[in-house]
């Protein structure tokens, strides 16, 4: 059940708000938990199991952990949702190239170990590193174990970021388990959140998505420069928005259950170097690989050698997490090399160039990765490389199916709000002493219709039943 789905915008979500408000204070966990497996369950049925046996598994290893079972408790959590993980989405990527490796060796058909394809649940790769996070936490005793069952899997399944993240912590969030207080502002405050996420995902990810997509399938031999990059670029703007909007509906989503989930976003598209767009991209994602993988490794508490090789590491697992193909895996080889080049004294360089310049030099080079990201088998990324650079030419066709008044418009929102605008002017509109008390009072107002409009917008986008994919629902 997708966020920017009818069924969930008009039925799911106002059911849930009313039973969750009308029950007695106590029964509220309840309710969020019972939503939550419901709306996983729609669309995974029986794979639900795998969750939950991730949450009952790491419940009692907390426990065990706490109890003096210490090693036990966390290597048989790390055993089991690491399995798990493994099996459910890289064996199927393990054997398919473990047969091609037979076939390549000349190894007839007949004797090829023939695996049936594994359905990959929804949310896994969240979910799994969500629950080690808690065991690891508490093992090192930054928390202690949650005794009570029903609330520790109300965090484990909460459904604002169940599926798609961010990745929540139980550090972060176990005093709200049984302590927040909703209040209307704050119910206020996550209706807006989650607006701009559903405009984000529906007028301007989705938009720059069939252009992308468009771009993307085209067979190479045909396709002008011109269109790839054009799709490249829209592929750059539909990863962002697509990925932050989900995320700011979760955001949203949490405030209206009395949760404050972290920040996963900041402005990435502004960072001038490519180890600040870590610390601004998906934040929950880097910052979990920092604290239970690059310290654990050392940091950069070792030789500078060992740094290189530690960033490393953490960036090819990093993309190896992000999809089980070769894609993904230089996906991650091509961030583990450039962050280990601006160690060596590229960043230092950068930051003293002209800004427009560094911040130029992070947009090519995340776009340039997201050509590994998003095409399909590395054979067509490469040639989609080439024809980025003239190897079809230097021809524009295409181009001109897409060049019209509304694809304008919303190429320019889409530069202007994946920088901090939005925030900036709302800060003015707050803060300003320029401003009388009436005409902020207007402002806000206005602001009110404009955030109604896009709402109305963005439904009728999910009426028409338009392109409405999610990128990080293959993970």
């Amino acid at each position: 059940m997708l966020f920017s789905s009818a069924i969930f915008l008009f039925l799911f979500l106002p059911a849930v708000l009313l039973l969750y408000y009308v029950v007695p204070r106590s029964g509220r966990n309840v309710v969020v938990l019972a939503s939550s497996l419901f709306f996983y369950a729609w669309g995974e049925m029986e794979i639900v199991l795998v969750m939950l046996t991730s949450t009952v598994v790491d419940y009692f290893c907390g426990l065990a952990i706490e109890n003096g079972k210490r090693r036990a408790g966390l290597l048989t959590s790390l055993i089991v949702n690491l399995s798990l993980l493994a099996y459910f989405k890289y064996a199927n990527f393990a054997f398919d190239n473990f047969n091609a490796l037979m076939t390549w060796l000349g190894v007839s058909n007949q004797d090829v170990i023939n695996l049936p394809r594994i359905v990959l649940p929804l949310g896994i790769s969240f979910y799994t590193f969500q629950t080690m996070s808690y065991t690891i936490d508490v093992y090192r005793g930054v928390v202690k174990a949650n005794r009570n069952f029903l609330d520790f899997a109300t965090y484990v399944t909460m459904f604002p970021q169940l599926i798609a993240g961010p990745i929540v912590r139980y550090r972060d969030i176990h005093d709200q388990l049984r302590g927040r207080r909703e209040s209307v502002s704050k119910f206020a405050e996550g209706i807006e959140r989650f607006i701009i996420g559903l405009s984000k995902k529906m007028i301007l990810a989705n938009t720059f998505g069939i252009i992308s997509n468009e771009a993307f399938t085209q067979p190479v031999e045909s396709l002008s420069m011109g269109m790839a990059w054009l799709g490249i670029i829209c592929y750059t703007l539909h990863a962002y928005f697509d990925f932050a909007g989900y995320s700011d509906m979760a955001i949203g989503l949490g405030k209206m259950l009395g949760f404050d989930i972290l920040e996963n976003f900041n402005y990435p598209y502004i960072a001038r170097s490519v180890r600040d767009f870590w610390r601004r991209w998906h934040i929950s994602l880097s910052t979990w690989l920092r604290d239970y993988l690059y310290i654990p490794l050392g940091g950069s508490r070792v030789s500078a050698r060992r740094v290189y090789i530690n960033l490393f590491i953490v960036f090819v697992l990093c993309g190896f997490w992000h999809g089980a193909s070769w894609n993904f895996i230089l996906f991650g080889i091509f961030h583990g090399v450039f962050l280990v080049v601006e160690r060596l004294g590229l960043e230092k360089w950068l930051m003293r160039q002209w800004r427009p310049l560094s911040h130029f030099y992070l947009l090519w080079f995340f776009s340039m990765s997201l050509v590994l990201f998003g095409i399909e088998g590395l054979g067509h990324a490469v040639k989609y490389y080439g024809v980025l650079y003239g190897a079809n030419g230097f021809g524009v066709e295409g181009v001109h199916a897409f060049m019209n008044v509304e694809m304008l418009i919303i190429g320019i929102a889409g530069i202007v709000f994946s920088m901090p605008v939005y925030h900036t002017v709302k800060r003015w509109v707050t803060e300003s002493a320029l401003i009388t008390h009436w005409g902020r009072g207007a402002l806000r107002l206005g602001f009110q219709v404009v955030l109604l409009t896009l709402l109305v917008v963005s439904a009728s986008y999910i009426a028409a039943d338009a392109y409405n994919p999610f990128i990080y629902f293959r993970f």
